[in-house]
């Protein structure tokens, strides 16, 4: 088989690249799809609060997953369901198996990653103790409970206070169970500020912030948790140890891009992201081989993910036309500097910039009242004033390409500067 485009993943990262880059002249188009259905991880995110930027109404996931499923059978573009990428050479060999086709060799011109994240489990913030029914991750017990029709528990604790967390502590709530805590090792919520008011001030679920899981009490089930404070080292504190009952304990800690097709086809990791290193056209450093969504860095809005697969889309199709022929001149890199976890893109050709050029990020601490500075090589060009950040929710800073294309630089940096009080 052979296709100019072949997009890995059909949630919405890569249903948007999938339409834009049908949309830009490329119909020979496949997007493979592991799962039974197009969607992603839409389909179990019932709850509205999709869509406000896009298509600047209110949606669930579904109805925004939708949207983009009909558009791509309109433009009939071509898609398999149940298929498996299990590789992906450097010169673009795509190996997938399914129970209706088997084995199948796909050769891309052009291939656009978009497999999103999965979350980490338990045992990767070594939670001590045995293995009891109970113990589920957050986006597990969303799929059980939106999906599937189970009810995974009735008295619930929380661990970590990420978005599918919080959520699911309404969700929780809503069918019924009682959601005795949420539990957040960090002194911050690693959640939307919205996802706090929204679904755990308005049902009086309490957050405790700066504490930890230390023991899980069971027999074959749950019965129960230890918790405990930490310190500002994130260490247990002598005597703060108290116990919660409960029968269900769902772990929000934390999500990782799925990348292990991506080493395969020998793309660049960032350390930071463990997504690829991208530049402004969401290229990898393989030639060809681009990525957009949570499989590039986690996002908070599935409207941004929609934003950046559109671009990979965009350039894939100017990567299948010729278009782009890898020059590396004049070529930018941008640097997280103070206050600043990471940057995507983390490099920037000038040729292939467009009017603006969009910076994603996330801040390392909760500030109030900062300003983003914006220096190319050292030079201030543009500062962005905040009243709020906090890590759990991206930032994205837009910087006219006219401050930089033309003065020949090589870095652009962003720093956190926070008022003095």
């Amino acid at each position: 088989m052979k296709y100019d485009i072949v997009v890995i993943g059909g949630g919405p990262a890569g249903l948007a690249a999938a339409v834009e880059a049908n949309k830009n002249g490329i119909k020979n188009i496949l997007v493979l799809e592991r799962d039974r259905e197009l969607g992603g991880i839409l389909q179990q995110c019932i709850h509205n609060g999709f869509g406000l930027h896009i298509f600047k109404e209110e949606l669930t996931g579904p109805e925004y997953a939708e949207r983009f499923m009909d558009e791509l059978k309109e433009l009939n573009i071509e898609y398999k369901l149940n298929t498996m990428v299990i590789d992906i050479s450097e010169d673009k060999v795509i190996t997938a198996v399914s129970p209706t086709d088997g084995i199948i060799s796909i050769q891309a011109k052009a291939v656009i990653l978009a497999m999103g994240c999965r979350e980490r489990t338990r045992g990767a913030i070594s939670i001590p103790g045995s293995r009891p029914a109970g113990i589920l991750s957050a986006g597990t017990a969303q799929r059980y409970l939106n999906m599937e029709g189970y009810m995974v528990g009735k008295k619930v604790v929380i661990v970590g206070s990420g978005d599918i967390g919080l959520i699911m502590a309404r969700r929780m709530t809503l069918e019924g169970a009682e959601v005795k805590a949420v539990v957040e090792l960090m002194p911050f919520s690693g959640g939307l500020n919205r996802n706090i008011v929204q679904c755990l001030d308005d049902f009086d679920i309490p957050l405790m912030l700066g504490h930890t899981i230390t023991e899980i009490r069971n027999g074959n089930r749950v019965t129960g948790v230890s918790v405990s404070k930490v310190d500002e080292n994130l260490k247990v504190v002598e005597g703060t140890t108290f116990d919660i009952e409960c029968d269900t304990i769902l772990f929000s800690v934390g999500l990782i891009p799925e990348n292990e097709l991506s080493l395969k086809a020998g793309v660049e990791l960032s350390e930071v992201t463990n997504g690829a290193v991208v530049n402004e056209s969401m290229e990898t450093s393989v030639p060809g081989i681009f990525a957009c969504g949570n499989v590039l860095h986690v996002h908070d809005l599935v409207d941004y993910v929609t934003e950046e697969s559109r671009k990979a889309g965009r350039f894939a199709v100017k990567y299948v036309k010729g278009e782009i022929n890898g020059d590396k001149e004049n070529v930018i890199d941008t640097k997280p500097l103070n206050g600043i976890s990471y940057i995507v893109p983390q490099k920037l050709r000038t040729a292939y910039l467009d009017d603006n050029v969009s910076l994603y990020m996330r801040v390392r601490n909760v500030y109030e009242k900062a300003t983003f500075v914006i220096k190319a090589d050292g030079e201030i060009i543009k500062e962005i004033k905040k009243t709020h950040l906090a890590p759990g929710e991206m930032e994205r800073l837009s910087i006219k390409t006219d401050l930089i294309k033309n003065r020949n630089i090589s870095e652009l940096t962003v720093e956190v500067v926070e008022e003095v009080k």
